[in-house]
């Protein structure tokens, strides 16, 4: 199985290139093959991978990415063969019908998602995130969903997708009231983070649209780090930072470098 990480340095801000890695190693611990493949944005983006990785930018790459997508059409063809797609921030709004370029004007996107991304009076939002996902995601096992958010536009879904689900905790798509956006295999998120290192139950959800069904495996780190920002990610909101305490994860990760 091949993981396509899309245009990293023009899309890769918040760590979001490590959600390729999370996909990979997920794979490797249950012994299948699997690689990452990163694609620059002097290469030319193969329609042929299982799964592809688009992540955050600011507003110039992120325009400079939406032409050349727009142009090859790889990722069209790729989700019209039925390929998983992971697209954070500017990646789900590059995969919309239209977002805020950088002089606000708006801008063509891929038209993957039905959506509508345009910039607003309203501060940035900026944050931790916390998302009750809706019941065809909970039905598949995913829990809370946690991430931290920094985008200053917000993001209209039309018919042609759902939302990932209910916002506990922050801004996401416009009001507070959702985020994100899906269709088919497209799942468009603003949670930063790596979303997929934080949420692990999302990850295996993604790879099991691939592959089928996934063995268990040793999570008690990824867990931990979990239901720390799951805890946490509301009163952190409120308090505008993080709030130090004596973590399950951080005591795991002491233990882990010896410390």
């Amino acid at each position: 199985m091949t993981v396509a990480l899309v245009y990293p340095e023009l899309l890769g801000t918040y760590g979001d290139s490590g959600n390729a890695t999370v996909l990979v190693q997920r794979l490797r611990r249950r012994g299948q093959e699997a690689r990452a493949l990163t694609v620059h944005a002097d290469q030319v983006v193969p329609a042929t991978c299982e799964l592809y990785v688009v992540g955050g930018g600011e507003d110039l790459p992120q325009e400079l990415a939406a032409a050349k997508l727009r142009a090859a059409r790889p990722l069209h063809r790729a989700v019209e063969a039925g390929s998983v797609v992971l697209a954070v921030c500017a990646g789900l709004q590059v995969l919309g019908e239209r977002f805020a370029g950088p002089d606000g004007r708006a801008t063509d996107g891929l038209g993957i998602l039905d959506c509508v991304t345009e910039r607003t009076g309203s501060p940035r939002a900026i944050g931790e995130i916390l998302v009750q996902p809706a019941a065809e995601w909970a039905g598949q096992g995913l829990p809370v969903l946690t991430g931290f958010e920094n985008h200053g536009a917000v993001t209209e879904l039309g018919p042609g997708c759902r939302p990932v689900g209910r916002v506990i905790a922050g801004v996401g798509n416009h009001d507070g009231t959702v985020e994100g956006a899906v269709a088919g295999r497209v799942w468009g998120t603003y949670m930063h983070g790596p979303v997929l290192a934080r949420n692990p139950c999302l990850a295996d959800m993604l790879l099991s649209w691939v592959v089928g069904s996934l063995g268990p495996l040793d999570d008690t780190e990824p867990e931990a780090l979990h239901d720390e920002r799951a805890r946490l990610g509301s009163l952190e909101r409120r308090l505008g930072g993080p709030v130090q305490e004596a973590s399950r994860w951080a005591r795991l990760r002491r233990a882990r470098s010896g410390q």
